[in-house]
């Protein structure tokens, strides 16, 4: 999910149309596409406004190979905090074979090629909401219902809906079940946030039980270490990682914070832990071996501009690094902070960096409203039907979903040691993304393959209520 943030290329932009997120991270979209081919739909602005009447051009895709004309359903796959370069062949190509579903999938407002403005001021960014980006999709829906019936020559007949999204993206496909609850059949929220947090301390607990003690024990000395370095001589610290555009100790801490949750978070440990714990045994300098496995594996492996962790960068308004940060400064925080006891990441690294980052780089009066945001979707408990959560064991993003079922709202943990985010969709580990997201690399693949046969049992009872209904007012 920058705090979902920044989230790699995703900037890990592991994007289903995405992925949180790291911190800083916005993992891209893979480049692994069933389809790439780009249509435009004329969107409106500002749906909550009678007398704007502007609009911008919001860029889809859609795979039609598999739909089963003329009644098969249409499973509208959420982008999220990234770009969308097209539709990923993850876990849903399956589905969709499985269904006969059409695929399509919008790319989210300010996003990629979808911008209202050519410059991201703080001014032009306030039409960046979750809200709009709901009413964009209900808008969509419509608009490709109604283009689905003009290519097979009919008119008011509706194909079952299925909505899917991981990470904010599945915050967004609960959302709109929740809100647009005659618009879709049901939804699958994939490590869907739904519970927007100001202190995400449990991010880093998270962490820390997930590369077990003996990992954490030397996670927890490198950023002691570095600290020290940094009080006595932060110049050589920061040449040792490459970052010494990094000024601000905050962002550097927050930097190497991120460095370590990628790997976790994307369902990878031993390219974190192996390393560091020969590191410790063989007696070599651990803020050495860190910073080794730093420049390899995050800034090497996906690509991550260390520039983008300055608040400079982030004031940046032609940068679209600004847009995760200011939706996590307006309405969800997620702010990845220490925790009080046994933290990894520095204490740096609390609510007060956030806020003034947020205050630094958007300017007086932005903060997030997490109580309304939490107020107007329910948080955890949010008060829908017909959704699935699915989190993995290992994600620290999990405990900013629904992790417990109720009634018509089951959630599932996949449990295994590199069962990441959304790894469901995507498989083990998710960068590179895995083709049709195959579960064969995870280490626990019966669990992950459990979870995916409860899900489809689900999507086949709620689609065949759709097609009932549907029989039913005719």
């Amino acid at each position: 999910m920058k705090p979902l943030l920044g989230f790699i290329g995703f900037l890990l932009m592991i994007n289903i149309c995405n992925g949180l997120l790291t911190s800083r991270i916005t993992l891209m979209s893979s480049s692994n596409y069933i389809t790439k081919d780009a249509f435009w739909f004329n969107q409106t602005l500002d749906h909550f406004s009678p007398y704007d009447h502007r609009t911008f051009q919001q860029r889809y895709y859609e795979y039609l190979d598999d739909f089963r004309i003329p009644d098969g359903p249409v499973f509208l796959v959420i982008c999220g905090e990234s770009a969308c370069g097209g539709i990923s062949n993850d876990y849903i190509t399956v589905l969709a074979k499985k269904f006969g579903a059409a695929v399509v999938t919008l790319e989210h407002r300010y996003y990629g090629k979808s911008s209202p403005f050519e410059s991201f001021t703080t001014e032009n960014l306030r039409f960046l909401s979750s809200k709009q980006a709901l009413y964009d999709l209900a808008a969509f829906r419509r608009f490709y219902q109604e283009s689905l019936n003009l290519k097979l020559n009919r008119t008011d007949v509706e194909n079952p809906w299925f909505v899917f999204g991981i990470s904010y993206a599945g915050a967004l496909s609960a959302w709109f079940r929740l809100k647009f609850p005659h618009l879709t059949c049901g939804s699958l929220a994939s490590s869907g946030v739904v519970n927007a947090i100001l202190d995400f301390y449990q991010y880093d607990q998270q962490i820390g039980e997930s590369t077990g003690p003996q990992c954490k024990a030397i996670l927890q000395e490198v950023t002691q270490l570095a600290e020290n370095q940094l009080a006595s001589n932060g110049e050589a610290l920061r040449n040792d990682f490459g970052a010494n555009v990094l000024n601000v100790d905050g962002d550097f801490m927050y930097f190497l914070a991120d460095a370590a949750a990628v790997a976790i978070q994307y369902g990878n440990p031993d390219k974190l832990c192996t390393p560091m714990i020969e590191a410790k045994k063989s007696g070599k300098d651990l803020v050495g071996a860190y910073a080794k496995y730093v420049k390899e594996y995050y800034v090497g492996g996906f690509k991550v501009d260390i520039e983008s962790y300055t608040q400079e960068h982030l004031k940046n308004t032609e940068s679209p690094d600004r847009l995760w940060w200011f939706q996590v400064c307006t309405e969800v925080a997620f702010f990845q902070v220490a925790p009080a006891n046994d933290s990894i990441r520095s204490s740096k690294i609390d609510i007060r960096y956030h806020m003034d980052l947020c205050k630094n780089v958007f300017g007086e009066g932005v903060y997030p409203v997490v109580d309304s945001t939490n107020l107007y979707y329910g948080g955890t408990d949010i008060a829908g039907s017909k959704i699935v959560f699915t989190n993995g064991s290992q994600d620290p993003w999990r405990h900013a979903s629904k992790q417990v079922s109720s009634p018509d709202m089951p959630a599932y943990i996949v449990t295994c040691n590199n069962c990441g985010h959304g790894s469901d969709l995507r498989g083990c580990p998710q960068s590179p993304l895995v083709p049709e997201g195959s579960s064969k690399n995870c280490s626990a693949p019966e669990a992950v393959n459990k979870v995916r046969q409860q899900v489809i049992e689900h999507i086949d009872l709620w689609l065949s209520q759709c097609h009932t209904a549907a029989r039913s007012s005719i």
